[in-house]
């Protein structure tokens, strides 16, 4: 797991972003072409040590709108039956396994839980996924979702 450090200009952004100051530590992980914050990584528990199970959150305005419309569209339902429990099981695992890397060795506390956003079966959200695969996480779910948003936009449904 990259340090999760952010910049005062981020971390100010990102408050802006969330309506509020962030609650753990994270890094952007991904930024639109003018340089704003896209996608953030954040630490696995939050500055009181509650477990925040989503490791990437997808905070791009834009982004957030397109997806949520996918989601409202179906594609909840749609990636789970195209990707199959099997892989995505497999994804949450792999997901899980990189999140839980990064709490610390004396940790004993609570623990974030499931996959993916939390996720312990299929698909919850498509913007955890979608924001996974921004910053660089091989994630099927979020491919389909690249794959679904470039479709649209090619037929003018995105704007």
């Amino acid at each position: 797991m990259a340090d999760l450090v952010a910049t005062e200009a981020d971390r100010a952004a990102v408050a802006e972003l969330l309506g509020r100051p962030p609650r753990a530590a994270f890094r952007v992980a991904a930024r639109d072409e003018a340089g704003a914050p896209v996608v953030i990584e954040n630490a696995p528990l939050l500055d009181d040590g509650t477990p925040m199970p989503t490791r990437f959150w997808l905070v791009g305005p834009r982004a957030r709108v397109l997806v949520g419309r996918l989601e409202a569209a179906g594609g909840v339902d749609r990636a789970e039956a195209e990707i199959g429990l099997d892989e995505l099981a497999k994804l949450h695992a792999r997901h899980a396994a990189e999140r839980d890397a990064g709490l610390p060795a004396d940790h004993e506390g609570p623990r974030p839980f499931g996959g993916v956003g939390g996720t312990r079966r299929g698909v919850k959200c498509l913007h955890a996924h979608y924001a996974a695969h921004l910053a660089g996480m091989d994630d099927a779910v979020g491919r389909w979702v690249a794959a679904q948003l470039a479709a649209s936009d090619e037929a003018g449904e995105a704007r």
